[in-house]
Protein backbone atom coordinates (compact mmCIF):
# COMPACT_ATOMS: atom_id res chain seq x y z
CA UNK A 1 0.00 0.00 0.00
CA UNK A 2 1.66 3.21 -1.18
CA UNK A 3 1.50 6.05 -3.67
CA UNK A 4 4.60 8.23 -4.39
CA UNK A 5 8.04 7.55 -5.87
CA UNK A 6 9.50 6.38 -2.56
CA UNK A 7 6.84 3.68 -2.29
CA UNK A 8 7.23 2.77 -5.96
CA UNK A 9 10.96 2.12 -5.49
CA UNK A 10 10.20 -0.14 -2.51
CA UNK A 11 7.56 -2.00 -4.54
CA UNK A 12 10.06 -2.53 -7.40
CA UNK A 13 12.56 -4.03 -4.99
CA UNK A 14 9.89 -6.28 -3.43
CA UNK A 15 8.86 -7.55 -6.85
CA UNK A 16 12.48 -8.19 -7.83
CA UNK A 17 13.07 -10.19 -4.62
CA UNK A 18 9.80 -12.14 -4.71
CA UNK A 19 9.73 -15.84 -5.42
CA UNK A 20 10.20 -18.79 -3.10
CA UNK A 21 10.01 -16.82 0.16
CA UNK A 22 7.20 -14.40 -0.65
CA UNK A 23 5.16 -12.95 -3.50
CA UNK A 24 3.41 -9.62 -3.98
CA UNK A 25 -0.25 -10.55 -4.52
CA UNK A 26 -1.77 -7.09 -4.80
CA UNK A 27 -1.27 -3.35 -4.62
CA UNK A 28 -3.36 -0.55 -3.10
CA UNK A 29 -2.59 2.99 -4.22
CA UNK A 30 -4.08 6.46 -4.69
CA UNK A 31 -6.61 7.13 -7.42
CA UNK A 32 -5.55 8.46 -10.83
CA UNK A 33 -5.38 12.26 -10.80
CA UNK A 34 -6.05 14.70 -13.66
CA UNK A 35 -2.80 16.19 -14.94
CA UNK A 36 -1.49 18.31 -17.81
CA UNK A 37 -3.39 20.70 -20.04
CA UNK A 38 -5.87 18.05 -21.06
CA UNK A 39 -6.40 16.95 -17.46
CA UNK A 40 -5.96 13.33 -18.50
CA UNK A 41 -5.88 10.78 -15.65
CA UNK A 42 -2.33 10.20 -14.40
CA UNK A 43 -1.37 7.02 -12.57
CA UNK A 44 0.52 7.23 -9.29
CA UNK A 45 4.16 6.03 -9.36
CA UNK A 46 3.09 2.88 -7.49
CA UNK A 47 0.24 2.24 -9.95
CA UNK A 48 2.70 2.53 -12.86
CA UNK A 49 4.93 -0.16 -11.35
CA UNK A 50 1.94 -2.41 -10.67
CA UNK A 51 0.62 -1.96 -14.21
CA UNK A 52 4.03 -2.68 -15.74
CA UNK A 53 4.32 -5.90 -13.75
CA UNK A 54 0.65 -6.95 -14.11
CA UNK A 55 -0.09 -6.96 -10.37
CA UNK A 56 -3.77 -6.57 -9.42
CA UNK A 57 -4.34 -3.04 -8.13
CA UNK A 58 -6.98 -1.34 -6.00
CA UNK A 59 -7.47 2.45 -6.12
CA UNK A 60 -10.18 3.08 -3.55
CA UNK A 61 -11.78 6.48 -3.12
CA UNK A 62 -12.69 5.50 0.43
CA UNK A 63 -11.03 2.84 2.57
CA UNK A 64 -13.54 2.73 5.42
CA UNK A 65 -16.08 0.72 3.46
CA UNK A 66 -17.21 -2.90 3.47
CA UNK A 67 -16.59 -3.03 -0.30
CA UNK A 68 -12.90 -2.13 0.03
CA UNK A 69 -12.45 -4.53 2.94
CA UNK A 70 -13.88 -7.38 0.86
CA UNK A 71 -11.62 -6.51 -2.06
CA UNK A 72 -8.61 -6.54 0.25
CA UNK A 73 -9.72 -9.85 1.83
CA UNK A 74 -9.78 -11.42 -1.62
CA UNK A 75 -5.97 -11.12 -1.74
CA UNK A 76 -5.75 -13.28 1.43
CA UNK A 77 -2.67 -11.34 2.59
CA UNK A 78 -0.24 -12.66 5.18
CA UNK A 79 1.26 -9.18 5.43
CA UNK A 80 0.30 -5.63 4.57
CA UNK A 81 3.35 -3.52 3.70
CA UNK A 82 2.56 0.19 3.87
CA UNK A 83 4.93 2.87 2.54
CA UNK A 84 3.78 6.49 2.20
CA UNK A 85 0.20 5.50 1.40
CA UNK A 86 -1.07 8.82 2.72
CA UNK A 87 -4.14 7.62 4.61
CA UNK A 88 -4.78 6.45 8.15
CA UNK A 89 -5.86 2.82 8.00
CA UNK A 90 -8.99 1.83 9.96
CA UNK A 91 -8.82 -0.98 12.56
CA UNK A 92 -10.59 -3.44 10.25
CA UNK A 93 -7.83 -3.07 7.64
CA UNK A 94 -5.06 -3.32 10.23
CA UNK A 95 -6.60 -6.55 11.55
CA UNK A 96 -6.90 -8.15 8.10
CA UNK A 97 -3.43 -9.67 7.41
CA UNK A 98 -2.78 -13.10 8.93
CA UNK A 99 0.58 -12.07 10.40
CA UNK A 100 0.66 -8.27 10.76
CA UNK A 101 0.56 -4.91 8.98
CA UNK A 102 4.06 -3.41 8.50
CA UNK A 103 4.93 0.22 7.89
CA UNK A 104 8.12 1.43 6.20
CA UNK A 105 8.62 4.84 7.83
CA UNK A 106 11.32 7.23 6.61
CA UNK A 107 12.69 8.30 9.98
CA UNK A 108 14.21 6.86 13.12
CA UNK A 109 11.05 6.54 15.17
CA UNK A 110 9.76 7.91 17.45
CA UNK A 111 11.35 11.04 15.91
CA UNK A 112 9.40 12.65 13.05
CA UNK A 113 6.20 10.68 13.06
CA UNK A 114 3.61 11.77 10.54
CA UNK A 115 3.42 12.76 6.90
CA UNK A 116 6.69 14.64 6.26
CA UNK A 117 9.53 12.92 8.13
CA UNK A 118 12.17 13.70 5.48
CA UNK A 119 11.37 17.40 5.36
CA UNK A 120 11.14 17.37 9.14
CA UNK A 121 14.63 15.92 9.59
CA UNK A 122 16.21 18.57 7.34
CA UNK A 123 14.29 21.43 8.93
CA UNK A 124 15.32 20.26 12.40
CA UNK A 125 18.99 20.16 11.41
CA UNK A 126 19.30 16.47 12.30
CA UNK A 127 22.68 14.89 11.64
CA UNK A 128 21.16 11.53 10.76
CA UNK A 129 17.91 9.90 9.78
CA UNK A 130 16.93 6.46 8.55
CA UNK A 131 14.14 3.95 8.07
CA UNK A 132 12.07 2.17 10.71
CA UNK A 133 10.03 -0.95 10.02
CA UNK A 134 7.21 -0.99 12.56
CA UNK A 135 4.12 -3.02 13.32
CA UNK A 136 1.20 -0.74 12.61
CA UNK A 137 -1.31 0.16 15.33
CA UNK A 138 -4.13 2.69 15.44
CA UNK A 139 -1.82 5.43 16.75
CA UNK A 140 0.09 7.75 14.40
CA UNK A 141 3.31 5.79 13.66
CA UNK A 142 3.21 4.64 17.29
CA UNK A 143 3.51 0.88 16.88
CA UNK A 144 6.51 -1.09 18.10
CA UNK A 145 9.71 -0.94 16.06
CA UNK A 146 10.82 -4.19 14.45
CA UNK A 147 13.94 -3.27 12.49
CA UNK A 148 15.75 -0.06 11.54
CA UNK A 149 18.76 1.35 9.76
CA UNK A 150 20.34 4.83 9.89
CA UNK A 151 22.25 7.08 7.48
CA UNK A 152 23.91 10.47 7.86
CA UNK A 153 22.28 13.57 6.41
CA UNK A 154 24.86 15.29 4.20
CA UNK A 155 25.16 19.11 4.42
CA UNK A 156 23.91 19.45 0.83
CA UNK A 157 21.10 16.87 1.02
CA UNK A 158 17.75 18.09 -0.24
CA UNK A 159 14.34 16.54 0.18
CA UNK A 160 14.82 14.98 -3.26
CA UNK A 161 18.26 13.46 -2.68
CA UNK A 162 17.32 12.19 0.77
CA UNK A 163 14.10 10.60 -0.47
CA UNK A 164 16.07 8.71 -3.11
CA UNK A 165 18.53 7.44 -0.51
CA UNK A 166 15.78 6.46 1.92
CA UNK A 167 13.77 4.68 -0.79
CA UNK A 168 16.65 2.28 -1.38
CA UNK A 169 17.44 2.05 2.32
CA UNK A 170 13.76 1.40 3.02
CA UNK A 171 13.71 -1.48 0.55
CA UNK A 172 16.90 -2.97 2.04
CA UNK A 173 15.56 -2.63 5.58
CA UNK A 174 12.19 -4.13 4.65
CA UNK A 175 13.76 -7.15 2.93
CA UNK A 176 16.00 -7.70 5.97
CA UNK A 177 12.93 -7.53 8.23
CA UNK A 178 11.07 -10.06 6.09
CA UNK A 179 14.03 -12.43 6.27
CA UNK A 180 14.18 -12.03 10.06
CA UNK A 181 10.43 -12.63 10.26
CA UNK A 182 10.73 -15.92 8.34
CA UNK A 183 13.61 -16.97 10.62
CA UNK A 184 11.66 -16.11 13.77
CA UNK A 185 14.24 -13.47 14.70
CA UNK A 186 12.07 -10.35 14.50
CA UNK A 187 11.44 -8.82 17.93
CA UNK A 188 9.35 -5.82 18.93
CA UNK A 189 10.76 -2.75 20.67
CA UNK A 190 8.18 -0.32 22.12
CA UNK A 191 8.72 3.31 21.15
CA UNK A 192 9.66 5.82 23.85
CA UNK A 193 6.70 8.22 23.80
CA UNK A 194 8.68 10.89 25.64
CA UNK A 195 10.94 11.21 22.58
CA UNK A 196 8.16 11.43 19.99
CA UNK A 197 8.02 14.37 17.57
CA UNK A 198 5.48 14.95 14.81
CA UNK A 199 5.33 16.33 11.28
CA UNK A 200 2.33 17.50 9.28
CA UNK A 201 1.62 17.34 5.53
CA UNK A 202 3.61 20.01 3.70
CA UNK A 203 1.63 22.80 2.06
CA UNK A 204 2.80 25.43 -0.41
CA UNK A 205 2.38 28.13 2.21
CA UNK A 206 4.98 26.40 4.43
CA UNK A 207 7.66 27.30 1.89
CA UNK A 208 7.16 31.08 2.04
CA UNK A 209 10.33 32.54 3.54
CA UNK A 210 9.98 34.72 6.61
CA UNK A 211 13.20 36.74 6.53
CA UNK A 212 12.85 37.37 10.26
CA UNK A 213 13.94 33.77 10.76
CA UNK A 214 17.61 32.92 11.14
CA UNK A 215 19.89 32.31 8.17
CA UNK A 216 20.33 28.74 9.40
CA UNK A 217 16.58 28.09 9.40
CA UNK A 218 16.07 29.60 5.94
CA UNK A 219 18.96 27.62 4.43
CA UNK A 220 17.37 24.43 5.77
CA UNK A 221 14.07 25.46 4.16
CA UNK A 222 15.72 25.69 0.73
CA UNK A 223 16.85 22.07 1.04
CA UNK A 224 13.77 20.67 2.78
CA UNK A 225 11.39 22.02 0.12
CA UNK A 226 13.42 21.10 -2.98
CA UNK A 227 11.93 19.83 -5.32
CA UNK A 228 8.50 20.72 -3.84
CA UNK A 229 7.07 23.15 -2.92
CA UNK A 230 10.37 25.13 -3.19
CA UNK A 231 11.29 27.92 -0.78
CA UNK A 232 9.92 31.20 -2.09
CA UNK A 233 9.79 34.91 -1.46
CA UNK A 234 8.54 38.08 -3.18
CA UNK A 235 10.62 40.57 -5.15
CA UNK A 236 9.46 43.40 -7.39
CA UNK A 237 5.86 42.23 -7.17
CA UNK A 238 6.69 38.71 -8.35
CA UNK A 239 7.45 35.40 -6.70
CA UNK A 240 11.10 34.36 -6.56
CA UNK A 241 12.00 30.72 -5.92
CA UNK A 242 15.13 30.04 -3.88
CA UNK A 243 16.68 26.64 -4.58
CA UNK A 244 20.11 26.92 -2.99
CA UNK A 245 21.64 29.16 -0.38
CA UNK A 246 24.59 29.25 2.02
CA UNK A 247 24.93 30.65 5.51
CA UNK A 248 27.63 33.36 5.54
CA UNK A 249 27.23 34.43 9.15
CA UNK A 250 25.05 33.07 11.93
CA UNK A 251 24.86 36.19 14.13
CA UNK A 252 25.44 39.40 12.14
CA UNK A 253 22.72 42.04 12.21
CA UNK A 254 23.54 44.88 9.80
CA UNK A 255 20.09 45.78 8.42
CA UNK A 256 16.41 44.88 8.51
CA UNK A 257 15.48 41.31 7.55
CA UNK A 258 15.21 40.76 3.80
CA UNK A 259 17.57 43.59 2.82
CA UNK A 260 20.26 42.92 0.22
CA UNK A 261 23.57 43.69 1.90
CA UNK A 262 25.61 42.95 -1.23
CA UNK A 263 24.88 41.85 -4.79
CA UNK A 264 28.41 41.24 -6.11
CA UNK A 265 30.43 39.07 -6.04
CA UNK A 266 27.99 37.39 -3.63
CA UNK A 267 24.25 37.99 -3.26
CA UNK A 268 23.93 38.45 0.50
CA UNK A 269 20.65 38.92 2.36
CA UNK A 270 20.16 39.98 5.96
CA UNK A 271 18.05 37.54 7.98
CA UNK A 272 16.55 37.98 11.42
CA UNK A 273 19.71 36.37 12.73
CA UNK A 274 22.73 36.04 10.45
CA UNK A 275 23.37 36.54 6.73
CA UNK A 276 22.39 34.24 3.87
CA UNK A 277 24.05 34.02 0.45
CA UNK A 278 21.64 33.19 -2.36
CA UNK A 279 23.19 30.70 -4.80
CA UNK A 280 20.43 29.56 -7.16
CA UNK A 281 17.05 31.14 -7.85
CA UNK A 282 14.24 31.07 -10.38
CA UNK A 283 12.16 34.03 -11.53
CA UNK A 284 8.71 33.66 -13.15
CA UNK A 285 8.97 32.33 -16.70
CA UNK A 286 12.71 31.74 -16.38
CA UNK A 287 14.92 28.72 -15.78
CA UNK A 288 16.84 28.13 -12.57
CA UNK A 289 19.94 30.32 -12.58
CA UNK A 290 22.86 31.47 -10.48
CA UNK A 291 21.75 34.18 -8.10
CA UNK A 292 24.66 36.35 -9.32
CA UNK A 293 23.29 36.21 -12.89
CA UNK A 294 19.83 37.10 -11.60
CA UNK A 295 21.30 40.05 -9.70
CA UNK A 296 23.03 41.39 -12.82
CA UNK A 297 19.97 40.90 -14.99
CA UNK A 298 17.67 42.67 -12.54
CA UNK A 299 20.26 45.32 -11.65
CA UNK A 300 20.00 44.58 -7.96
CA UNK A 301 21.59 47.02 -5.54
CA UNK A 302 22.32 46.91 -1.81
CA UNK A 303 19.35 48.21 0.16
CA UNK A 304 16.70 46.57 -1.99
CA UNK A 305 14.42 44.22 -0.09
CA UNK A 306 13.03 40.72 -0.47
CA UNK A 307 9.65 39.71 0.89
CA UNK A 308 7.63 42.59 -0.45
Amino acid sequence: MGTPELAARILERLIAASGENFIVVGVVTGRDKPAGRGLHPKLSPVALVAERTSIPTLKPTRIKTAEFLEQLKAFEPDLLVVAAYGRILPPAVLALPKIMPLNVHASLLPRHRGAAPIEGAILAGDFDTGVTIMRMTEGMDAGPSLHWRAIEIEPDDTQGTLKAKLADLGADTLLEALEKLRAGELSETPQDESLATYTKPVEKSDAVIDWRKSAVEIERMTRAYDPWPVARTRFGGNELLVYRARVIDTNAKEADPGIFLAVTPTVAVQCGEGILELLEVQAPGRKRMDAADFARGRRLAPGMKLGE
